[in-house]
């Protein structure tokens, strides 16, 4: 027969449930707070197409995306990521926008510039806009900031990168928030049976990119969901980022488009992660 529970014991066994239940809230908190934003995983992730060029095979691309400096992510953490990226010997880097949460408010703007000119791509590193590098009057400053430090902004345009005889193309669109995207822009003069590669900070353009041909996009802008709960999925998902928020998508039945969404290096809104790590990619090509 069960021992019957005495009132003290009732009272004892409830504090301490809640008790529990507090430090288990505490602990999270700062863990998605102060741990987790720190975090930062590398993907080693494989292209691998029929259509990419044989002498691109092995190539190696890193895109990293929505650092969102002056918002739980500064100068010093970008030093560290500039670091991690040129130990991975990348041939080409792409960042994939919102450099700085708010432009116009942040006061280290020309501290950006020698830390991303120590950046090492053998082949070139190319840039696009993301909302918040519009946003806060942000378009001039970052436009300043990325063309310093030796990237390649792509704004509805593209540019060809060949070795030997051979070439693919990386093509850039403006933000879908506050710019004007324009794919069809980006792909004026380029071969129909060319590889190619978008940069799109916007993932759900991911569709009108497959119907125009589009082989490759890379996205960030979703940060992932920034908070995932088991059961709940991702908590915040931007406008843009609402059908495609994390990881490799086939988008389209016929020659369709691969898209892959970046969970991005910092956070925006809300300070927090919540299984759902801050990512650096590292894509290696591969001739299927």
């Amino acid at each position: 027969m069960p021992k019957k529970m005495t009132r003290r014991g009732f009272l004892r066994r409830s504090f301490g449930t809640l008790f529990g239940v507090a430090a288990a809230g505490t602990g999270g908190y700062y863990y998605a707070h102060e741990i987790e934003p720190k975090l930062l995983k590398t993907e080693h992730l494989t292209i691998s197409s029929p259509n990419i060029p044989e002498n691109f095979t092995d190539l190696k691309i890193i895109q990293f995306s929505d650092t969102h400096l002056g918002f739980h992510c500064e100068i010093e953490d970008l030093e560290k990521l500039v670091d991690k990226i040129n130990r991975l010997e990348p041939d080409i880097v792409l960042f994939t926008g919102d450099l700085m949460d708010e432009p116009n408010m942040y006061s280290e703007t020309q501290a950006i510039v020698p830390v991303l000119n120590k950046l090492n791509a053998a082949i070139g590193k190319f840039a696009i806009y993301g909302n918040h590098d519009h946003g806060g009057y942000g378009t001039d400053i970052y436009k300043d900031i990325i063309e310093q430090s030796s990237f390649t902004l792509l704004k509805n345009s593209h540019r060809k990168i060949q070795i030997g005889e051979q070439a693919l193309y990386i093509l850039g669109i403006d933000d879908a928030m506050l710019g004007k995207p324009n794919i069809q822009a980006a792909l004026e003069g380029i071969p129909n049976d060319a590889y190619t590669i978008l940069l799109s900070h916007a993932p759900d353009l991911a569709e009108p990119a497959a119907e125009l041909g589009i082989n490759l996009q890379l996205s960030g802008h979703s940060h992932g969901g920034q908070i995932q709960l088991p059961f709940l999925g991702a908590l915040v998902k931007p406008p843009h980022a609402t059908q495609y928020y994390e990881g490799f998508y086939t988008v389209g039945s016929i020659n369709p488009l691969t898209l892959y969404v970046n969970r991005g290096i910092g956070t925006t809104r809300l300070p927090f992660r919540f299984l759902c790590r801050p990512e650096l990619t590292l894509f290696t090509l591969k001739k299927a």
